[in-house]
């Protein structure tokens, strides 16, 4: 009996800690993400020190795109042919990024959303933890980038 009731506890602790996304916060999406680590289903992670590509997203109305785009010494960035369309969809208390090309299409859950950090599980139970990046600028002594 005192089991069942510490398992029930645990259980409404771990649904009461997930994080409810909302409409509202579809559009902390836009912008530039870094991948940080990966978390595998078994919990091995690995770690990202320093990335060649940032993944950007662009929605609007729960549609848009994730294109990847490399970070340039000057703080511009060059967009690669590499882009899938997007669509943010709701499910109950789920909330899903669709994605679809010409050859396939996939979804992953958006564990966490805030405004420098993300969270997304794929199907295979694979998290990708990202943070909110923007452009470096290592030209013109440290002059803000625009």
């Amino acid at each position: 009996m005192r089991n069942t009731f510490m398992i029930l506890v645990l259980s409404v602790l771990f649904i009461g800690c997930h994080q409810k996304i909302k409409q509202d916060d579809v559009a902390k999406l836009n912008g530039y993400w870094e991948i940080e680590k990966v978390v595998f289903a078994k919990g091995e992670e690995k770690e990202y020190k320093m990335n060649e590509t940032f993944d950007f997203f662009q929605i609007k109305n729960n549609k848009g795109v994730r294109a990847k785009v490399m970070p340039q010494f000057d703080g511009t960035f060059l967009t690669t042919d590499t882009f899938e369309n997007v669509l943010v969809r709701f499910a109950e208390e789920q909330v899903f990024l669709d994605y679809r090309t010409d050859y396939t299409k996939w979804s992953e859950e958006i564990i966490s959303l805030s405004e420098d950090k993300l969270v997304v599980k794929n199907p295979q139970n694979i998290e990708y933890h990202y943070k909110k990046s923007g452009p470096v600028n290592l030209l013109n002594d440290g002059e803000k980038t625009k």
